[in-house]
């Protein structure tokens, strides 16, 4: 018998054997239905298996990591990678603490002498038992989920044709991605309201050095081209509302900048970031101290 054919059957006696044992009054039919489940739950329980995960593979990509720009998307993937190992962890630090706790209880079941403590030691086991095998289902689930995020990784690096992304790469790419985020929330909330963006994104855009009658403009002249198009009985799509987003980054691309020195701020700080070259200080007295092979 195979391991995954005796992890099925065990837990079919736990589901099934157990609840039998419990109905001692139960009428004659519910025999029949037991011995219904008891027959078929090895295939529910196979099927069972495709779903113990939070989220489809689908879901992933298009609502939990809903970044527009490449690098944020990446961010998010990370973050992902980063919360599941940390369940998994955590799941493996309790899957250990019961497994003593299952061992512990084994040993006073052979040492125990009152019948009643020995049904409430193998009561204690039976839920033991039933919560490793439900904890492991659900730390497959996790690490398939930990599986395909890391490989969105290794397709997202491939489609920027880089290696690695380094925090600069990231701070650089942060102008795009809230001008992006910024057009595309204006747009969304612009269509049911005639045209107008709301308030809150007309802050957000204010906040990003971006003139808000200009931002208007833009989304005014955007949906007058759909519009155009739907007379003549063609469908705008999902990708000229991004090539339109690119090219609102490209038109608004030094607006926050602008604005953050106007207020005496520095857009991107070199010295502050990681992933960098070193930098190299030239020794200021006697006394020297050296940091990675650089003399300070």
């Amino acid at each position: 018998m195979s391991r995954e054919r005796t992890k099925y059957n065990m837990k079919n006696e736990l589901i099934v054997k157990n609840i039998e044992t419990a109905l001692v009054d139960a009428k004659p039919e519910y025999k029949t239905m037991l011995d219904n489940i008891d027959k078929k739950m090895p295939m529910i329980q196979q099927a069972s298996s495709n779903f113990y995960k939070s989220h489809s593979q689908f879901m992933g990509v298009t609502l939990d990591v809903t970044a527009i720009t490449p690098i944020r998307s990446i961010k998010h993937t990370l973050a992902e990678v980063d919360k599941t190992k940390g369940a998994l962890q955590e799941a493996h630090i309790n899957m250990q603490k019961k497994a003593v706790e299952l061992k512990k209880k084994q040993r006073e079941l052979l040492e125990c002498e009152d019948e009643l403590d020995k049904e409430m030691l193998e009561i204690e086991i039976l839920e033991l038992q039933t919560h490793s095998i439900n904890a492991q289902n659900s730390v497959q689930g996790a690490i398939r989920k930990m599986n395909f995020f890391v490989n969105q990784y290794e397709s997202l690096l491939k489609h920027l044709g880089v290696s690695e992304i380094t925090e600069e790469m990231y701070e650089k790419e942060e102008n795009r991605y809230h001008i992006m985020t910024a057009m595309k929330q204006a747009l969304i909330s612009a269509r049911p309201r005639g045209g107008l963006i709301d308030e809150g994104n007309q802050i957000y855009c204010f906040d990003l050095g971006i003139s808000g009658a200009q931002a208007q403009a833009e989304v005014f002249a955007y949906l007058h081209f759909e519009n155009e198009l739907i007379k003549k009985g063609q469908a705008p799509t999902h990708e000229s509302t991004m090539k339109w987003l690119e090219a609102c980054a490209d038109k608004f691309e030094n607006d926050p900048q602008k604005f953050a020195e106007r207020r005496g701020f520095k857009l991107l700080d070199s010295q502050s970031l990681t992933n960098t070259p070193q930098i190299t200080h030239k020794p200021t007295g006697k006394n020297k101290t050296t940091m990675n092979g650089a003399a300070i």
